[in-house]
């Protein structure tokens, strides 16, 4: 006979015996916008995201033997959405986020230092840098919690500008070069507009006034008639590239010739496929040190990454894919810094792995992911910029990105890497 204590033990048995099951999985949340006005780049990335975790999961046993738990989460690049998921994973007690969004990322930041979740966005603004609260700069608060791989966005159009002077010197050029700052009306594309229109004025740039388009693409002529009248020189394109795209070609039919800087989300291969020739010659900042179809000593496990949703292995993958991963990788690594020595997992250990190591490159991935250095007064990971130029020579309307990659009608031409100084008064602007 089975009596009530016997159940009990048998219960608590096998509860003690399932170390390894989902009742010591680790939870992870991961915000993505795949259906919303920033869906054309958050799908790539989102995906490799995904993809790197999976394969954690499967290659490496997740975390020092523990599964990861992710759970995803399409909001449609909306705020409210992402803010009540947020509530709902921190109910769950996940131990971290990849996250997405400037809005929506700098509305948690209160959440996630309160709850010490450490959030690893898709958003680079640079308010998210000032780990410690100490630049003073209006609006900015302390987000101790708050990471991301790359450089923000006004870091990466400091360089852009940097890379401008310059170029307009090695052409010759007469007088003062003309900038203006493109995008919508929107604290994404807003975010690094006051820091580039101030080093531009540094630089010797005279500033246009700012010339607005919505985030979804349209019929952008008359942005295109105001950019031949202003007389620019360089334009900053501060949105994600499906409307960029829109600007590209109303731009090349209505013959405006104008040097246009990318943000990190404006231009990618696929934006190069869809724009055709009028993506040509775009300068925009890579987060990677190598892109698809390179050689790079990491590369080998991206390709590996890639195979957990594309069995076939002949995806072609695009620069945010990369970046994606190596994201989720600086986050795995953080974890597994947690977990050593049979150390908790929680959101204050994390948050501690990643500050324990300087020109950090998550094992596996040299030559692909970048070095990254974060300390508790400083989130800014890298001050170093690579600058690319999408190059497109032909008809792009036949054949597949990879096709178009291989036979040479689409290539991403390194143009130069500008190496910005840690200036105290950059922090969080």
């Amino acid at each position: 006979m089975i009596t009530r204590k016997t159940l009990l033990a048998a219960v608590g048995a096998l509860a003690i015996a399932l170390p390894a099951s989902a009742q010591q999985r680790i939870p992870v949340g991961h915000l993505m916008d795949n259906s919303g006005p920033t869906s054309d780049v958050g799908v790539p990335y989102g995906e490799g995201v995904r993809d790197a975790l999976n394969w954690v999961n499967q290659s490496r046993n997740g975390i020092a033997g523990r599964q990861l738990n992710v759970s995803g989460f399409d909001y449609g690049y909306q705020a409210p959405r992402a803010i009540s998921q947020y509530q709902a994973w921190s109910r769950d007690r996940v131990v971290a986020i990849q996250g997405w969004g400037t809005v929506d990322t700098e509305a948690l930041i209160r959440f996630v230092t309160r709850d010490r979740i450490p959030y690893i966005s898709g958003s680079y603004s640079a308010a998210l840098t000032d780990a410690a609260g100490r630049s003073g700069r209006p609006g900015v608060e302390a987000a101790p919690f708050n990471f991301f791989y790359g450089p923000s966005y006004s870091d990466a159009l400091r360089a852009m500008l940097i890379w401008a002077q310059r170029d307009w010197q090695a052409r010759g050029q007469q007088g003062r070069p003309r900038y203006v700052h493109m995008g919508a009306n929107h604290p994404y594309p807003n975010s690094p507009k006051e820091a580039g229109e101030t080093l531009a004025r540094e630089l010797g740039f005279e500033v246009l006034p700012a010339i607005q388009f919505a985030l979804t693409p349209g019929d952008y002529t008359a942005q295109c008639l105001t950019l031949r009248q202003q007389g620019a020189n360089y334009a900053y394109l501060g949105n994600t590239a499906g409307s960029n795209i829109s600007v590209l070609r109303a731009c090349q039919t209505a013959g405006v010739q104008v040097q246009f800087l990318g943000n990190v989300w404006g231009m990618d291969e696929n934006a190069m496929k869809a724009a055709g020739t009028a993506a040509n010659g775009v300068v925009f900042p890579v987060r990677t040190a190598s892109v698809w179809g390179q050689d790079a000593p990491g590369m080998q496990n991206v390709r590996a990454i890639s195979r957990t949703s594309d069995s076939s292995g002949n995806a072609y993958r695009p620069v945010h894919y990369l970046a994606g991963i190596c994201s989720a990788m600086l986050m795995v690594e953080a974890m597994e810094h947690a977990a050593a020595n049979g150390g908790q997992v929680t959101g204050e250990r994390i948050r501690e792995g990643f500050y324990a190591r300087q020109n950090w490159v998550p094992r596996g991935f040299e030559g692909v992911c970048n070095p990254s250095t974060f300390t508790p007064e400083d989130h800014r990971g890298t001050l170093r910029v690579q600058l690319y130029r999408s190059v497109v020579t032909g008809n792009t309307a036949q054949g597949s990105v990879d096709e178009l990659m291989r036979a040479g009608t689409m290539r991403l031409e390194p143009v130069t890497t500008v190496e910005l100084e840690r200036r105290r008064d950059w922090l969080g602007w």
